[in-house]
């Protein structure tokens, strides 16, 4: 009997098989890791979005004031 470090062929599990692993799977970079980052880069978007206002909104009040200020 040999013994294997192979994931994908355990030796001594017992009872039923087990499913193979993909690579990116096996380093925790399968599918559901894909929707994880989608919706990371959404939050990051949305977040530049509202910091991008922000920034607006105060050019545009710092604008209005030296308007009075010059007048």
């Amino acid at each position: 009997m040999t013994d294997s470090k192979n994931i994908n062929n355990p030796v001594g599990q017992g009872g039923g098989q087990r499913k193979k692993l993909s690579r990116a799977e096996r380093q925790n970079n399968g599918p559901h890791r894909n929707r994880d980052r989608q919706s990371a880069a959404a939050q990051k978007a949305e977040l530049v979005r509202k910091m991008r206002e922000k920034a607006r909104a105060a050019e545009a009040a710092g604008q209005a004031s030296d308007d009075t200020a010059q007048s």
